[in-house]
């Protein structure tokens, strides 16, 4: 079941503040996507399959002191749809047919015949 979590979270003003948050969130299991909203984009949505809001909400308190889980909702097919681009299309990599590996040898004389190996 997917979900939809929206958290406020508040920011110190410092960008690294910001990458905290999106770290932190992409190592949660279960995360699909992450998007700042709100007035002052101190929301984050997350969308997700089966995925633990509380134990989010806590690991952005560790990062950025302060972190409000707002609501959690479903995830409709019609929101999924709206997500997906219609005019991008996956790459398909063509397949590559590996050859015989070619082995060289040399044919190295055999000197023993010689009474001196020096000369």
């Amino acid at each position: 079941m997917k979900q939809k979590v929206v958290i406020k979270v508040s920011f110190s003003g410092e960008k690294k503040s910001r990458t905290k948050v999106m770290q932190a969130a992409v190592g949660v299991p279960g995360v699909e996507s992450i998007a700042f909203g709100g007035e002052d984009n101190d929301q984050i949505v997350v969308i997700g399959d089966s995925l633990d809001s509380v134990n989010l909400t806590c690991l952005l308190r560790k990062k950025v002191r302060f972190a409000e889980l707002l609501s959690v909702s479903s995830v409709e097919k019609e929101e999924e749809e709206k997500m997906t681009e219609p005019g991008v299309q996956p790459m398909v990599w063509p397949t590559v047919q590996a050859g015989v590996p070619q082995y060289y040898y040399t044919v190295v004389p055999d000197n023993r015949n010689e009474p001196c190996s020096i000369m």
